[in-house]
């Protein structure tokens, strides 16, 4: 790849010039929900999606887009339609000297250097003036419409890696949305009923009859060792555990589990605080041989049922919408073990139970493996679209112009 940058360049010159030369960086406008009408253009913020819809936009065009705070601040994405710019700013290329998409690959090739312009004590801000001092390489700057080309060139090949990437991002979430849908079917009151109406084996009790809620223990995370007994915090569940688990990502000491309570194989373990109302009681099972120490704002749950039917049940809308009249609290989101008790659940026999496990386990390996579905295709396209950008933008440094 280093041969076909060379060969692209055929000795010409690559002059290194401040982002801010050959781009227009602007600060969007400030907008509430609240203050806006709902329509059909995204409204761009501190996120890594789109807010919300209005019905208006400040940008046309092929834009790119930096998150200007929050968690995701420096956060880098393209736009070929109508948006709407607000805790964000937009880059528009001198399309004279430099492609759009040759801006947001280059971007993209520096976006942890982009992140780490990261500023502010309480809530964290990239700024479009900081932004604007990297340098981005111009191959043949002497001759526009060559290096015009070259950019075309390169281009191209790193977007038919990004649009690969994209059509089967687009297949992962056909694949969740159906998958969605045959759990919620699979796992509802009706459908359970009609099936087994004749053995009459469907019984709908709540969580409480069938098992015990215990609390976890005052885990922190300043708590944590590189080795010893395995424990698992409340905000792992929903930022690193998927629907069962055998290790853990964390570590106590064995001083510290001894006093802990622990959760022990076949335990549902719930996180009952978050700071919106989706995550709150996601759930992890734990199916590994040793017991593990629990923290406080989780708590795990000892029954008898299938351990993954219960762990399923609980991603569905019918466990959803009874969660949702239990929730307490403003800024700080939770559900008590008390009210997780008398939550209902659809109770099939043993086997029914095991029917619907295996058909969900195979939606679930295509949707979330990492070593065997799509999300294991889409990563492994992604590290092959970072190498080829890599090779393909470093440019040697002869001159810079400042």
């Amino acid at each position: 790849m280093k041969n076909y940058l060379d060969n692209l360049l055929q000795g010409a010159e690559v002059e290194w010039k401040p982002l801010g030369e050959v781009a227009e960086l602007k600060r969007g406008t400030s907008i509430t929900k609240k203050s806006s009408t709902e329509g059909k253009y995204p409204v761009i913020s501190g996120g890594q999606q789109p807010a919300y819809y209005i019905d208006t936009f400040n940008r046309v065009g092929e834009t790119i887009t930096v998150a200007g705070s929050g968690a995701y601040a420096g956060f880098v994405m393209f736009w070929d339609e109508p948006i709407f710019v607000s805790d964000a700013f937009s880059i528009k290329a001198d399309e004279g000297q430099i492609l759009p998409r040759y801006i947001y690959h280059f971007l993209l090739n520096i976006q942890e250097k982009i992140h780490d312009l990261k500023a502010g004590g309480g809530v964290p801000h990239v700024y479009a003036k900081d932004v604007a001092r990297f340098l981005v390489p111009i191959p043949c700057p002497e001759n526009p419409k060559k290096s015009l080309e070259i950019q075309r060139k390169i281009v191209d090949i790193l977007d038919k890696f990004t649009t690969l990437e994209a059509e089967l991002e687009a297949e992962l979430d056909c694949r969740k949305r159906q998958y969605e849908y045959y759990r919620n079917q699979l796992l509802s009151f009706d459908m359970l009923n009609r099936r087994e109406q004749r053995l009459n084996n469907v019984t709908i009790v709540s969580l409480g009859e069938l098992g015990t809620f215990t609390r976890g223990s005052g885990l922190q995370k300043k708590d944590f060792t590189p080795a010893g007994v395995g424990c698992i915090h409340y905000g792992q569940i929903y930022t690193y555990y998927g629907t069962y688990a055998k290790k853990t990502k964390s570590f106590v000491s064995e001083k510290f589990a001894q006093k802990a309570r622990k959760a022990q194989y076949g335990n549902l373990v719930i996180a009952t605080t978050s700071e919106n109302d989706e995550d709150v009681c996601k759930a992890v099972v734990w199916l590994g041989n040793d017991d593990i120490v629990i923290s406080s704002d989780a708590c795990f749950y000892t029954h008898t049922m299938n351990p993954k039917y219960v762990a399923y049940y609980f991603q569905t809308e019918q466990f959803q919408k009874q969660k949702r009249s239990f929730i307490t609290g403003t800024k700080v989101r939770r559900v008590n073990a008390n009210d997780l008790a008398k939550i209902k659940i659809p109770v099939p026999s043993p086997e029914e139970q095991q029917r619907i496990v295996s058909i969900l386990d195979k939606f679930d390996t295509l949707t979330t493996s990492i070593s065997e579905g799509l999300p294991k295709e889409i990563k492994l396209r992604r590290k092959q679209y970072e190498y080829y950008r890599n090779q393909l933008l470093s440019f040697p440094e002869h001159k810079v112009t400042a």
